[in-house]
């Protein structure tokens, strides 16, 4: 039986596409050669992720969600079975790269997955694109230079706010006040809503009619610049935070004199861990988001009755989703590659795909930007049953190039 906490809305569908989880796989360093794997030979693949660190709130799902598809796939992709190599990322950047270098040197991957941090993306991308070994990331992308390697499944770190910003433009009367913490993921994610937002003919309450970047990621208290918002006279804020970071704003921002004013913000300030750490302080919150786990589909009913056999029927947040994704890409791609596997011969498989039949919906990777062609979510946090959840209200844009 499933939990009372799984939301109404998922129970039939949880019931319909039920799927029993394997036990979960251990994870483990590769023992494979430096040589293609050949036949039904096993293969390993690396997990890069936040275990630790500011980010740690999201990175347990990124890791949750490929895991749960190799439970429910028998522990093989494309027919081999997998050993998974799990590294963690940390605060991102310099602390991945010497991670992703014994995954790519010693232990010969045959790709590489997961990923949270925008920075992470920027310090392991090179490296694994010098060596030829595909990345299949799960967290926001910053914009590279060098895209022949790096197969993104979730989004441009910009596409969050862009989605968002036309519809605040048209539907909030007044000026709206922007935060972001100030690293370049935070750069990227409020330049896609100001640029959105300001274009279908907004106004930002922030002095000086631009953004406001608290430092990340030692900003603690946001009390002082909720006061601002009070102070500016907007009629709304946007922002867009994760992990422990999101948590403290959300609920300080919950206890402030800026209470009353509508809280919209990209959908990760209200994902997994994130919203149940957050609690009834999140009530109320508006994001916007590629996935909700009541979406109507087949292939999301298989997910999330998975995920709620796996986790006492909570509803999975989309960094899971887009991890079950990754795996189901390399899953794809490793049959499709033949049987004498190279990192090279999966990275041509990942680029020949077409469509891809997701939880999200039908999508395709951009030729260009490798970044998936998707429709955006309007979403609230309220009641659904007896928990908390991300519940669909509308539909946004279709974002990608």
């Amino acid at each position: 039986m499933f939990s009372s906490r799984v939301p109404a809305r998922l129970r039939a569908a949880v019931a319909i596409g039920a799927v029993t989880a394997l036990a979960a796989a251990g994870c483990s360093s590769s023992t494979s050669s430096k040589s293609a794997a050949k036949g039904d030979a096993p293969i390993t693949i690396g997990l890069i992720t936040a275990l630790t660190g500011s980010n740690k709130a999201l990175g347990p799902d990124h890791l949750n969600g490929f895991q749960l598809y190799l439970d429910t796939h028998g522990d093989k992709l494309g027919g081999h079975t997998v050993k998974l190599d799990v590294g963690d990322e940390a605060n991102g950047g310099a602390a991945a790269v010497p991670v992703a270098k014994k995954m790519i040197e010693q232990d010969h991957v045959l790709a590489i997955a997961g990923i949270v941090a925008t920075p992470t993306i920027q310090a392991v991308v090179p490296i694994a694109s010098a060596a030829g070994v595909p990345v299949v990331n799960t967290g926001g992308r910053p914009t590279m230079k060098d895209v022949s390697h790096l197969w993104t499944m979730s989004f441009m770190s910009t596409d969050p706010g862009g989605a968002m910003g036309p519809y605040m433009a048209q539907n909030i009367q007044g000026s709206v006040y922007a935060f972001g913490p100030d690293y370049q993921g935070g750069y990227d994610q409020l330049r896609g809503f100001t640029d959105s937002y300001t274009k279908a003919g907004g106004k930002l309450a922030n002095d000086g009619g631009k953004p406001t970047f608290t430092p990340f990621p030692t900003t603690q208290d946001f009390t002082p610049y909720l006061a601002k918002v009070k102070a500016s006279g907007a009629k709304a804020i946007y922002c867009f935070y994760t992990g422990q970071n999101a948590i403290d704003f959300v609920k300080q921002w919950s206890q402030s004199d800026a209470k009353d004013i509508p809280l919209y913000a990209a959908g990760f300030i209200t994902e997994g861990a994130t919203l149940k750490a957050e609690g009834p302080a999140a009530s109320g919150i508006i994001t916007s988001m590629n996935y909700s786990p009541d979406i109507s589909s087949a292939a999301n009913r298989e997910f999330v009755s998975a995920w709620g056999q796996k986790y006492s029927g909570e509803a999975p947040p989309a960094t899971a989703m887009y991890s079950w994704d990754a795996a189901s890409v390399l899953d794809q791609a490793i049959a499709k590659a033949g049987s004498n596997l190279t990192p090279d011969a999966v990275n041509a498989a990942i680029k020949a795909m077409g469509q891809i039949d997701s939880p999200r919906g039908t999508w395709q990777l951009s030729a260009d930007t490798h970044v998936p062609v998707q429709k955006w979510y309007l979403r609230k946090v309220e009641m659904d049953g007896t928990a908390l959840a991300n519940v669909k209200i509308g539909d946004l844009a279709t974002i990608g190039s």
